[in-house]
């Protein structure tokens, strides 16, 4: 891409945008929050579609278990915020991480990502927020390349580039994938984990006072959140980092994070990044502020509309 075009491309947008939005919705309770803030956005945000990626650990054995829990969570998710008529824009998505970078995996999420991508006017593009392994939109680039020129892809993965190793789970379990996704310059905005959103975390009474008794959905939320919280904690005292907000949240506000234009890092498959100052520009958020922005998801969260 022209590095003119690559810049102009990585600048916030303004007014409304065409958004999909790609999540491991089981994997933990974060996704959770970030479709219903994405929903409840609907001032900035018109959603396109929703695509269920996979994943792999103590709640799937399999990428494609992973991935059909995660459909069947974000249409849990969808009725409890009232809003059925989008369980008809959901796709599943890729079974299985790819097996190499030029192989994609074919799923009816990267197929649908192609169609909607190509679709879309070359003066608006389609905003892909991602919060899991990035297989399904690798794969959609992969099938169709010339997508690259219609999108902007908002990922939520790998650690800080300062930080000591990129064992972070949505880059670690398909690095394949978040290679071809660096490596093809496609607009990029990266919200690093561990050293930058890390600092997204928020607590048991903080949760009760915001969301508890506001609707069905928060109740769920904080019920699951809470549930979960507790048996990982490492004491009686814990907080729970809601990563995934960040990434739709890039697109509602400046004053939510602070970012800079970085060259593209290169993820390498022994959990490090190489750099290069040749590499083309990628748009890499460096600080959250995590006050206003909890501010901002718990009151959307907490209406009823």
């Amino acid at each position: 891409m022209d590095q003119e075009k690559l810049l102009k491309r990585l600048q916030k947008p303004t007014g409304i945008v065409d958004v999909v939005i790609d999540t491991d919705t089981y994997n933990e309770i974060d996704d959770q929050f970030a479709l219903s803030y994405l929903i409840r956005s609907k001032d900035r945000l018109r959603l396109k579609a929703i695509y269920a990626a996979p994943f792999s650990n103590d709640k799937a054995a399999t990428p494609k278990e992973g991935m059909e829990k995660s459909y069947e969570e974000i249409r849990h998710i969808l009725t409890l915020i009232g809003k059925p008529e989008y369980m008809e824009m959901t796709y599943k998505g890729s079974e299985s991480y790819l097996s190499d970078e030029t192989h994609p995996v074919i799923s009816e999420a990267a197929e649908n990502l192609v169609r909607r991508a190509m679709a879309q006017p070359d003066d608006s593009p389609l905003y892909v927020v991602a919060i899991g392994a990035i297989t399904n939109v690798a794969s959609a680039l992969l099938i169709e390349p010339e997508i690259r020129e219609k999108i902007v892809l908002i990922w939520l993965g790998g650690h800080a580039h300062s930080w000591k190793d990129t064992k972070e789970f949505n880059m670690a379990q398909d690095i394949a994938a978040a290679r071809v996704v660096f490596n093809c310059q496609v607009p990029l905005v990266q919200l690093p984990c561990m050293g930058v959103v890390s600092e997204f975390s928020t607590t048991e009474p903080e949760l009760v006072y915001w969301l508890k008794g506001k609707n069905k959905l928060c109740d769920y939320l904080v019920e699951n959140t809470v549930t979960e919280a507790r048996i990982y904690a490492q004491a009686s005292c814990w907080s729970r980092v809601i990563w995934d907000v960040t990434a739709v949240a890039w697109l509602l506000d400046e004053k939510f994070m602070e970012e800079r234009l970085e060259r593209s890092p290169i993820p390498q498959y022994d959990a490090h990044y190489s750099f290069d100052p040749d590499r083309h520009f990628i748009k890499y958020v460096y600080h959250i502020n995590r006050d206003c922005l909890f501010e901002d998801l718990f009151t959307k969260l907490a209406k009823n509309d």
